[in-house]
């Protein structure tokens, strides 16, 4: 006697279950709550990746919009905090070749009284006036390089120094 061999039922042959999460409450509320996190966890995310507590517009366009323009003001300003300090690198420049001129003339003088003396023979007097002359060149190279930026405020016909004053 042959046995029959019964066929292994699929999963289509059983009964869908009635529980899903639309008709399950405590699933659906779960749902709601772990979509909430996940809102929340998202605006955590963009808060700490820009640093800021609002990153755009979306999130509150008022506070945006104060917040750009507060931005924009402070980058205006750090322009014009920069060009003011190049302003004053120039004057520095300028001042540093000012004193090396002043005590280049304090030498000058100094020679031109030594060389004055009644006691000194041809050779010390022509030594003196070989310094005087190179001192007189130390002059006209430091004048020269009192350049910062393309200005020179020491040098005859120099352009007018201007800096940014406000944003």
């Amino acid at each position: 006697t042959a046995k029959a061999v019964t066929p292994i039922p699929e999963w289509k042959d059983y009964p869908m279950a009635t529980n899903s999460v639309n008709t399950n409450a405590g699933a659906l509320i779960a749902l709601q709550n772990l979509n909430s996190t996940n809102m929340e966890l998202s605006a955590t995310q963009n808060r700490i990746s820009t640093g800021k507590k609002v990153g755009s517009a979306k999130d509150n366009g008022a506070i945006w919009s104060i917040a750009q323009s507060q931005r924009a003001t402070s980058n205006a300003l750090n322009a014009v905090l920069s060009s003011l300090q190049r302003g004053a690198i120039v004057i520095d420049v300028s001042l540093a070749a000012g004193e090396t001129v002043v005590d280049l003339l304090s030498q000058m003088k100094e020679k031109a009284l030594a060389a004055a003396d009644t006691s000194l023979d041809a050779a010390s007097r022509s030594a003196l006036n070989e310094d005087f002359k190179s001192l007189r060149d130390q002059i006209a190279k430091s004048l020269s390089n009192a350049d910062f930026n393309g200005t020179n405020l020491l040098n005859t016909g120099a352009r007018a120094l201007a800096s940014l004053a406000n944003a």
